[in-house]
């Protein structure tokens, strides 16, 4: 619990205007309490943790200089946005954080006046601050737009797309570049690597210094050199740090400066504050700052569950069955090893996707594109285009970013490209940014597309066996975030039959057709209703696409009345695919879908989630009885 007496100025802040006073001390002081209480809170309730205490100097410094929220700050993918939470209103409401009902763990607009733009994926904050200068600037609005980018979203070429166009339009917009060298992963960012090399280079350095030693002992002429010796000093920098390619672009660079000292922060933002035009100020941070075991391992801390504030420990379930993510990421490297044209690529989640048992094996067949999932998709139809397998890890919200690859550098070439999407279906915490809840609809409007859902982790290693085998077109499959179920696995893999579905239960009065995670709760309402004397027949579809068509046609004469189920959108997805072939075979039968609605499911434990859709297994109960009892 927290403890309101430790803290001796937090809680004096209701809004932004309440630290516009205050001096440089204060200023220190309250930086020092926001991370204490983002640890004393994250710690008992869980939440992404590592940016926003790295980015606590920047809040501070940006709600004091800038007169929010008319003017407007918009933050980048929302991981770093707690300390602004926090002194925007939402302190008293931080322990909700990613709860059902609670306070959204990204920036949302419906939930304060200060979000000034909702963030959940990266790469967006220069965009949308282009568009709200802009806008004002239409409005004939004197407003200052601040866009905070980083923590590894300089690796998505939209930022470079959105800071062109700012500088051709000249707009009067502040990007602050948190470079902090990670995103959840190290960073993959190669202008600031480079930038890192030649400033660290103990020859610049040695050069720098012995200039300035020599010119201090010169006097007046020294002075007058030591100027000169600036200017080539800059001239350098100009050609070496990331300043050129900004000021390429359009914008007048201002940096590195030191991102936790709040003074200077303080004064710069307060000098560039009056300047008109696109202005970039590169701040370096580091990720976890103050809590040293965030900053000793910043891919933990980036997001997690609750832990021990003291010692930085999360507790250990007891008997749990490992993530649907390790048994890919373990079954993949099995096939790797088996079969030397199979490699791995992700977009800046080695560890987030399970391919880090592949790097860590075979480093050359491993690649991390970062925060750049367009690029990741057509980087893999290069590679098949070689008869080398690319398993394209990604999550199934993020793969939304890549659709126009999906579909004119992959399917419409006939490439065989797997797609192993992660973190399918409703994932709780992280609300409707993270949901993976489209990807059966859109990647079942493609062409030449195969699309799995295994019911379990003995199933999964199958279909991404089945999926590198596999020799005529891109093929995909989807799994849940979270533990499997425990099911007993093989060591070697078994192919399935590509558009084969099972039946898992034979019954006489409604047949449920369902896929992926949600056949675990049909089986459980099967057997709830068997009990009840209503025996339902539970049928693993497995494929979206193909559809088992000898199977529907078997169902459509046996039932009168057919439940689909599907964790994805009731729009376009699994369900709509059985009524298309229902109706093209002109089938009269009852079909009931389940699925989610078509609207943007909230955040919540993905139990809490999946009762309130109806689609548990006591849901899928109280359907199946509506359905029979119907007229």
């Amino acid at each position: 619990m927290v403890d309101k007496k430790n803290y001796k100025v937090l809680y004096d802040i209701e809004s932004p205007k309440d630290i516009r006073s205050f001096n440089t001390k204060q200023l220190k002081q309250l930086c020092s309490e926001i991370r204490d209480y983002m640890v004393d809170v994250v710690s008992e309730v869980g939440g992404h943790f590592g940016g926003g205490l790295g980015t606590v100097e920047l809040t501070v410094a940006l709600h004091k200089v800038f007169n929010t929220p008319e003017d407007s700050i918009v933050w980048d993918t929302g991981h770093q946005a707690y300390p602004h939470k926090i002194i925007t209103g939402r302190r008293d409401k931080l322990n909700t954080i990613r709860q059902f009902k609670g306070l959204s763990g990204f920036l949302k607009r419906s939930e304060s006046e200060y979000d000034d733009f909702g963030a959940g994926h990266a790469t967006t904050s220069i965009s949308a601050a282009v568009g709200i200068a802009e806008g004002a600037k239409q409005l004939g609005i004197d407003r200052n737009v601040v866009a905070v980018i980083g923590d590894g979203a300089m690796t998505g070429g939209m930022a470079y797309e959105a800071m062109n166009n700012a500088g051709v339009l000249q707009s009067n917009v502040i990007v602050v570049l948190n470079d902090n060298q990670m995103s959840i992963a190290p960073n993959v960012w190669q202008i600031s690597n480079y930038f890192t090399e030649i400033i660290a280079h103990p020859e610049y350095n040695k050069f720098k210094g012995a200039i300035w030693d020599l010119t201090g002992k010169l006097d007046n002429f020294g002075d007058r050199l030591r100027k000169v010796a600036g200017r080539l000093n800059t001239g350098i920098k100009s050609v070496v740090t990331p300043g050129m390619l900004f000021e390429a672009l359009g914008f007048r660079y201002f940096g590195p400066v030191n991102g936790h000292n709040i003074k200077k922060l303080v004064e710069l933002f307060e000098h560039i504050k009056p300047l008109k035009g696109p202005i970039l100020v590169h701040a370096y941070t580091e990720k976890g700052k103050g809590y040293k075991p965030a900053e000793d391992n910043a891919p933990k801390f980036h997001g997690l569950g609750p832990f021990d504030k003291i010692t930085g420990e999360t507790p250990k379930k007891e008997n749990a069955a490992p993530s649907y993510t390790e048994i890919f990421g373990k079954a993949l490297l099995k096939i790797a090893k088996a079969n030397s044209k199979v490699v791995g690529i992700t977009a800046a989640m080695p560890d987030g996707t399970g391919l880090k048992y592949l790097q860590g094996e075979f480093p050359e067949r491993f690649y991390d594109v970062g925060i750049a999932e367009e690029h990741g998709v057509t980087f893999a139809a290069g590679l098949a285009t070689k008869g080398i397998i690319p398993v394209v890890s990604i999550y199934s919200t993020f793969l939304q970013r890549a659709f126009d690859q999906i579909s004119h550098d992959v399917s419409l070439q006939n490439l065989h490209v797997v797609f192993a999407l992660d973190r399918a279906g409703l994932v709780g915490a992280d609300g409707p940014t993270h949901h993976g809840v489209f990807d059966l609809t859109f990647l079942r409007m493609l062409p030449n597309m195969v699309i799995m859902a295994p019911k379990d982790e003995a199933e999964l290693r199958n279909m991404l066996y089945t999926a590198t085998e596999y020799k005529d077109g891109p093929i995909a499959l989807r799994y849940p975030r979270g533990s499997a179920l425990g099911v007993k696995v093989k060591d070697e893999f078994d192919l399935i039959p590509i558009g084969k579905g099972e039946t898992l239960r034979e019954g006489k009065d409604v047949a449920i057709l369902a896929v992926g995670n949600m056949v675990r709760f049909a089986s459980e309402a099967a057997e709830k209703l068997a009990s009840q004397g209503i025996f339902v027949e539970v049928i693993n579809m497995r494929f979206i696409k193909p559809l088992d068509t000898n199977l529907l046609d078997k169902i459509a004469t046996k039932f009168e009345k057919i439940i689909t189920i599907e964790e994805n959108s009731i729009v376009g997805g699994f369900g709509s695919g059985v009524l298309e072939y229902f109706a093209d075979k002109d089938y009269k039968n009852s079909i009931l879908r389940l699925g989610l609605p078509d609207a943007y499911v909230e955040h919540g434990t993905q139990d809490q989630l999946y009762h309130m859709l109806k689609i548990d297994a006591e849901g899928i109960v109280e359907n199946v009885r509506e359905l029979l009892d119907e007229k």
